[in-house]
């Protein structure tokens, strides 16, 4: 009992499996959660960085980025961490996540970035618009790497996806909402960008698991 890793307190064997898929549970699902915030954090540092080189307006308010967080990265993560999954535990956990947020954060960042800047430069959209647009272009984003952290994608997990994209259209739909967000409604040529973004970091989160399974075994 003074050097065991585990102890039985009620002397049955039986309750080993309960204890060992609770274990696993824990862990794959801090995996997950882990890789939805390490995620948030590497595209935050690479906007913050090169928007204060360019010397530009930040591309968010902060109540723009509570909504992406929440819908996003807090809600969805509060019911990943409840996951029911207990699949064998795997060793290298901080390289899988770093192995997947770094480049997730990176496209994400520079795609959001390249968007913002064209819409301002290219379409010269008014600052608030802008905003919005790619507003709704990390939160699309937002829910690619949702769906990608989730797999397997079980009909639960997609219905997560599907009610957080539900969230946001509420948000965009309802006025008041969208006034206290500071969202504005409008039709411009730069949601071209927006879809651009979307289609290649979103592209990009989806290849990474592929393309770094074979060197994380």
């Amino acid at each position: 009992k003074a050097v065991a890793d585990l102890v039985l307190t009620d002397n049955a064997f039986s309750s080993l499996p309960a204890v060992v898929n609770e274990g696993r549970k824990v862990i794959n699902n801090v995996e997950r959660v882990s890789k939805l915030f390490v995620t948030k954090t590497s595209y935050a540092v690479l906007l913050t960085f090169v928007v204060g080189i360019l010397d530009s307006p930040f591309p968010f308010i902060p109540r723009q980025l509570t909504l992406i967080g929440t819908f996003s990265i807090g809600v969805p993560g509060f019911f990943l961490a409840l996951a029911p999954e207990v699949d064998l535990i795997r060793p290298g956990f901080l390289r899988r996540v770093l192995w997947f947020t770094v480049p997730a954060g990176i496209a994400i960042g520079s795609a959001t970035l390249a968007a913002y800047e064209a819409s301002l430069e290219i379409t010269e959209l008014p600052l608030a618009e802008a905003r919005t647009l790619v507003t709704v272009t990390l939160l699309a984003l937002g829910l690619v790497v949702l769906a990608v952290t989730s797999r397997p994608l079980r009909p639960w997990k997609a219905g997560l996806v599907a009610l957080m994209g539900l969230s946001y259209a509420v948000v965009f739909a309802v006025p008041i909402l969208r006034d206290f967000f500071e969202l504005e409604l409008f039709w411009s040529s730069a949601w071209w960008y927006s879809a651009a973004a979307v289609a290649g970091a979103g592209a990009v989160g989806v290849a990474i698991p592929r393309v770094t399974r074979p060197m994380l075994r």
